[in-house]
């Protein structure tokens, strides 16, 4: 069986995309594994679905898969790059579309030269919304590693993340750090590991450990809840600038408001595979 597929990616996080209201499979963790392999399958970070929705006044349905098979609950350079396929595969005509996604609606808004605004909702602190293990709702919590104690910002953008600040993002030992943060007990479902460099109150730099996936090249949502967590600690400004090493997003957000994310998108090529090879 042939299936058509697109590789995208949102600023290196890149992504297998599979139309699925115009074509019918289904693909299980294995097939998922064999396809993220970068060297005998397709390669990505996550694979993306595209299905029809399951609620009314909802344009589509998206799912997402890590490497390693896991589905998670949202993406958020994935969301812009869905945003772009669908208008690009012509399942839709429209320029903001609503999404439906295992965290919630999320309204992304197509703009020129494939940048897309996405509204990604209000974030949530409460230890149980990351879920994280806490008494009580703190700016900041102490986490004990292996070898050192980080203090960490928890923060659900739909998913969970863990942002600590660094004073070099270059230096920080992220893949060591990052692994040991994702699996801590005090993260029953794991956690997106974030390494914050604070430039400016309108500048910072990013590194993201992902679970599931290992450091990415750029994290949508981490970018979303690094920014949203140096505003609550009174870091930074309302408008800021985050650059990750594979490019730059624009976040924005006031208290008691929704999240919004303003970043690129790129389609790099088109084609088919055979789901027979990949199928355990």
């Amino acid at each position: 069986m042939l299936l058509e597929f697109t590789k995208m990616h949102g600023l290196g996080n890149d992504f297998l995309v599979i139309d699925l209201v115009t074509q019918r499979a289904y693909l299980d963790t294995v097939t998922i594994q064999r396809l993220a392999d970068r060297h005998f399958g397709i390669g990505f970070d996550q694979l993306l679905i595209v299905e029809p929705p399951d609620l009314p006044n909802v344009d589509f349905k998206y799912r997402i898969f890590n490497a390693d098979g896991s589905e998670v609950e949202q993406c958020g350079n994935g969301v812009r790059c869905f945003a772009k396929f669908v208008h690009d595969r012509q399942l839709t005509h429209k320029t903001k579309i609503r999404v439906q996604t295992k965290a919630g609606i999320v309204e992304p808004e197509l703009g020129a030269n494939g940048w897309v605004r996405v509204n990604m909702g209000q974030p949530k602190f409460e230890p149980q919304h990351i879920p994280f293990v806490a008494e009580e709702t703190e700016d900041l919590y102490s986490v004990e590693l292996k070898e050192k104690t980080v203090e960490l910002a928890v923060v659900s953008m739909g998913n969970p993340h863990a942002v600590t600040v660094v004073s070099d993002v270059i230096k920080a030992d992220v893949k060591t750090l990052g692994r040991q943060i994702e699996t801590h007990e005090r993260f029953p479902e794991r956690v997106n590991a974030g390494f914050m460099q604070v430039i400016d109150e309108k500048h910072i730099r990013l590194r993201v450990f992902e679970r599931g996936v290992g450091e990415t090249l750029a994290c949508g949502t981490g970018a979303c809840a690094a920014v949203v967590s140096g505003i609550r600690r009174g870091l930074l400004a309302n408008d800021v600038e985050v650059e990750l090493a594979g490019g730059r997003l624009h976040i924005s957000w006031r208290e008691n408001d929704v999240v919004w994310m303003t970043g690129p998108t790129a389609t790099v090529y088109e084609g088919r595979f055979d789901l027979s090879y990949f199928q355990g």
